[in-house]
C-alpha cells in the first residue's frame, strides 16, 4: 500500500531572467519534453520503475494519477542545475535548444542522487511529499535510483542529434562520469561525517564542493561548451557554477535550521533534531568553552532530542553569532561566483539576457529561502 504523499503550500525557485522574469518557460518548453522522453525509455516489463520515476519528478502522485499544477510544481524542486545549463549555453552565444538534453542529463542524475541519499540519511519527505524509499521500500528505491543513473547517460549522448561534434559529446560524457564519482565521494564523506565530534568546518567545506557543487560546476561548464564558448570562457563560468553551488549548499544548511516550514517544507531546526552535521554546527563546536561543549555532547547523544535540547541548542548559536558568520561565507561564496561570471563575460559588448539572468541568480540564491 503506497504510503500517502505529504504536500504544504511552497513556491518554486523562480530563475531570474535580466528583466525579473524566469526562465520557467524554457524549462517547461525544452527541458520536460526530454525529460518525458527519458523516462518513458524506462518503460517495458517492469511498469512499477516508470511510475516510481514519474512520482519522484512530481509528475505523479502515489497512485500513478497525474499531479496537480501546484503539486508538480513544488515536487519537482528549483531545477537550478538544468537552468544554469540553458542559461550558459546561452551566455556563450549558443540557440538553449541545443543544451536541452545536457539539461535533462543533470537533472536525472541530481534525482538518481536523491533518492539514493534520501534512502542512506532515512528522509521520510522529499520536496513536500513521502520519499522513494517509503513509498516502495528500499530494494525498489535503489532500482529507481539506478534507472535514473542510466537514463542520464542515455539523455547525454542525444546531443549528437542536435549537432553537436561527436568529439565534444564524448568529451563531455567522460567529464559526466568524473563529476559522478566526484559526487559519490562527497556522500561517502558526508555519511562518514555522521556522529563525529572532529570534523572541521575546512573539511565540511571540501565535502559539499564535491557533494553537491560538483554537478554544479558540470553544468555551467558543460552548458558554455555546448553554446560554443571558448575554452576559458568555459572555465571560468564551471569556477561560477562551483562557487554558486558551495553557496546555494550552505543557504540550505542555514534553511535548515532557521528556515520557514513553509518554504522549506521541513519543520524549523529540523537539521538539530536529525543530528545533521552541517555548517552551523561545525562552527558552533569550534566556538563553545569547555562547559557549553559537554552540554552540547550531552544533546547530541541523546536518544532523541527534543524540544528543549533543539531549544538548547539554537540557544548557543545565537550567543555565538553562527547565524551571521554562515551568512557571511554564503556572501562569500557567491562574491566569488559574481567575479568568475564577471570574467568570463569579459569584453562582450551586449550584455544578454542570459548573461544578465546568471547575475541575478547569485542575488536571488544567497537570499533565497526555500
Amino acid at each position: 500500500m503506497p504510503v500517502t504523499p505529504t504536500t504544504t503550500t511552497a513556491d518554486r525557485v523562480a530563475i531570474p531572467s535580466e528583466n525579473g522574469g524566469d526562465v520557467m518557460f524554457i524549462l517547461d518548453r525544452l527541458l520536460d519534453p526530454e525529460l518525458e522522453a527519458a523516462v518513458a525509455a524506462l518503460d517495458g516489463e517492469a511498469p512499477l520503475l516508470v511510475h516510481m520515476a514519474r512520482y519522484h519528478l512530481g509528475w505523479n502522485d502515489g497512485s500513478g494519477d497525474p499531479s496537480s499544477a501546484e503539486e508538480r510544481g513544488m515536487a519537482q524542486g528549483k531545477r537550478l542545475r538544468p537552468a544554469l545549463a540553458f542559461r550558459c549555453c546561452a551566455a556563450a552565444g549558443g540557440e538553449p535548444e541545443k543544451a536541452a538534453p545536457l539539461a535533462a542529463a543533470v537533472e536525472l542524475l541530481h534525482n538518481f542522487t536523491l533518492i539514493h541519499d534520501d534512502i542512506q540519511d532515512r528522509s521520510p519527505n522529499r520536496r513536500h511529499r513521502a520519499t522513494v524509499w517509503r513509498v516502495w521500500g528500499d530494494a525498489q528505491a535503489i532500482n529507481a535510483g539506478d534507472a535514473l543513473f542510466a537514463a542520464a547517460h542515455l539523455a547525454l549522448f542525444r546531443l549528437a542529434r542536435r549537432s553537436i561534434p561527436e568529439a565534444t559529446v564524448l568529451r563531455l560524457a567522460a567529464a559526466f562520469d568524473r563529476m559522478t564519482i566526484e559526487i559519490v565521494r562527497g556522500q561517502v564523506l558526508d555519511l562518514n561525517f555522521e556522529g563525529r565530534r572532529d570534523v572541521a568546518a575546512d573539511q565540511y567545506l571540501t565535502m559539499i564542493r564535491a557533494k553537491t557543487a560538483a554537478i554544479v560546476r558540470f553544468a555551467a561548464w558543460a552548458g558554455a561548451l555546448v553554446g560554443g564558448a571558448e575554452e576559458a570562457m568555459a572555465e571560468r563560468l564551471g569556477e561560477f557554477g562551483e562557487a554558486l553551488g558551495v553557496g546555494f549548499q550552505i543557504r540550505d544548511d542555514m534553511l535548515g535550521i532557521w528556515g520557514a516550514r513553509a518554504a522549506t517544507g521541513k519543520d524549523a531546526a529540523d537539521d538539530i533534531r536529525r543530528r545533521k552535521q552541517t555548517l552551523p554546527i561545525l562552527l558552533l563546536r569550534q566556538a563553545v568553552s569547555a562547559e557549553e561543549q559537554a552540554a552540547l555532547d550531552d544533546i547530541y547523544t541523546r536518544d532523541e532530542i527534543d524540544e528543549s535540547g533543539v531549544g538548547a541548542v539554537l540557544d548557543l548559536l545565537a550567543r555565538h553569532g553562527i547565524e551571521r558568520q554562515v551568512a557571511g561565507q554564503v556572501a562569500a561564496a557567491h562574491d566569488r561566483a559574481a567575479d568568475s561570471l564577471q570574467t568570463a563575460l569579459a569584453g562582450r559588448h551586449n550584455e544578454t539576457e542570459a548573461a544578465g539572468g546568471l547575475r541575478a541568480l547569485v542575488d536571488q540564491l544567497s537570499t533565497r529561502e526555500g
